[in-house]
Order: structure tokens, then sequence, then C-alpha cells
């Protein structure tokens, strides 16, 4: 049964991020810890393992198609693998249940964010660097504690901080939200050394396949209703996470 859990919950998270350029880790940590039975830190640990792999696989499909903005998403990349360390290594001394707490705050600030947003004209990008690296800096820490790619934020800051289109904003996440993990990742290799490879590996397996499908997902679908559909499925997380760690 675990292992139809892992499959399924995997293939949901990957065609999030293939399709969406986030959500996929703030959709895998409340997989892991209510379908798959892993702790708060147990599971933020094996999301960034999951998301990384997964993202690389995501941007190499994005970027064949022209969507990263690699200036864009290198400078959010730089100005957030510091505070991703310093919160990985932080992670680990906040109390189980103000991890789900704050997860669920920021999953909810983020959706509503997002359905604020207006869609980017094209044409209308402009790279202001020190707002990029601020935006960047904030996703690294956001990453590091919580232990989520920050793509589900990077998306909106993408859109709505720099102006790309959504279609773009999809595909530069996947190179911050790369980044990003890695960078938490290095402050946990003794939480990602305990992890039940016996879940994690069909979890991730399922989730590189389902990133080439949300691919093609995205090929087909408006930007504003990829941005409609990702602020709704963020809601709706946001909503049973507060729930979970106020009862």
């Amino acid at each position: 049964m675990l292992g139809l859990g892992a499959l399924a919950a995997g293939a949901v998270i990957g065609i999030a991020l293939g399709a969406l350029g986030g959500g996929g880790s703030v959709l895998a940590v409340p997989a892991l810890i209510y379908l798959l039975g892993f702790s708060p830190v147990g599971a933020t640990a094996a999301s960034l393992v999951i998301v990384t792999l997964t993202s690389v696989t995501g941007l190499v499909a994005h970027a064949g198609e022209g969507n990263v903005r690699w200036r864009t998403g290198l400078l959010f990349s730089a100005a957030g693998i510091g505070p991703a360390m310093l919160g990985g290594a932080l992670a680990v001394q906040i109390p189980a249940a103000v991890l789900t707490a704050a997860f669920g705050v920021v999953a909810g600030a983020a959706a509503l964010r997002m359905l604020r947003t207006r869609r980017a004209v094209e044409g209308a990008v402009t790279v202001r660097p020190g707002r990029v690296a601020a935006a960047g800096g904030g996703l690294g820490a956001v990453t590091g504690v919580l232990g989520v790619g920050g793509g589900f934020l990077a998306v909106p800051a993408l859109v709505s901080v720099v102006g790309l289109r959504m279609q773009n904003a999809v595909g530069t996440s996947l190179l911050v939200i790369t980044v990003n993990s890695l960078a938490a990742l290095a402050t946990r290799a003794g939480t990602v050394e305990g992890l039940d490879w016996a879940v994690v590996g069909p979890f991730v397996a399922a989730a590189v396949l389902g990133a080439w499908d949300g691919k093609r997902l995205a090929a087909r679908v408006s930007g504003p209703t990829l941005q409609r559909i990702f602020a709704l499925v963020l809601l709706a997380v946001a909503a049973f996470m507060l729930l979970d760690a106020a009862l």
C-alpha cells in the first residue's frame, strides 16, 4: 500500500512541478506526512530530495522550449543559497507543530498573492537586480526552513516582481528550485541518510515521469488558467495544514 501511495503522490507532485513550476514540494510534504507516515522533519528532508530530482527533469524540458530566463533565475538562486543553508540548519530545532503552521501560512499567502497578480504583458520584463536578489534571499530562507523548493513562491515573484509571463516564470522557477534545494540539502546530510528509500525511491521515479507530462500540459493550457489552478490548490493545502496544526 505504501508503494502504491508513493507512486500516486509522486505522479501528482511531478505533474504540478512540470506544469506549474512549483507546488510540488508544498504538496509533497503533506503527502509524506499524512499518506506515508513521515515525521515533519523527515518529510521536509525527503521533499527536498524528491523536488530536486524532479525539478532538474522539468528544467531540462522547459529549457528546450526556451522558457527559462537564465540570468534572472541565477540571480534569484545566488541570493538564496546562504539563507537556504542557514534555514536548513535551523529547521531541525523547530517544533513539528510550528513547522506545520508556518507551512500553511506561507502557502496561503502565496496563493492569495497569485490570485491577485495580473498576467504580465509580453515584452514588459524588467529585471531589477535589487528586488530580484531580495526576493531570492527570502525564497532561500523558506526553502531551508520548510523543506520546500520555493517554486510556489518563486512563480508569483517572477510574475509580479520581475514581470515574466507565466510560461517563462514556470521554467525559470525550476532553476531556482534546483539550486535552493541543493543548498538546503547540504545542511541535512544526516537526516537524508535516515530516510526510508523503499518509499522515497518510487516517489521520485513517479514524480520524474509526471514532470514530463506536466510540461506537456503547460503547453496546452493558458498562463492565467494555470495560475488560478495553482492558487486554488495552494489554498486547499494551506487550509488543511493550518487546521491540523490547530488541533
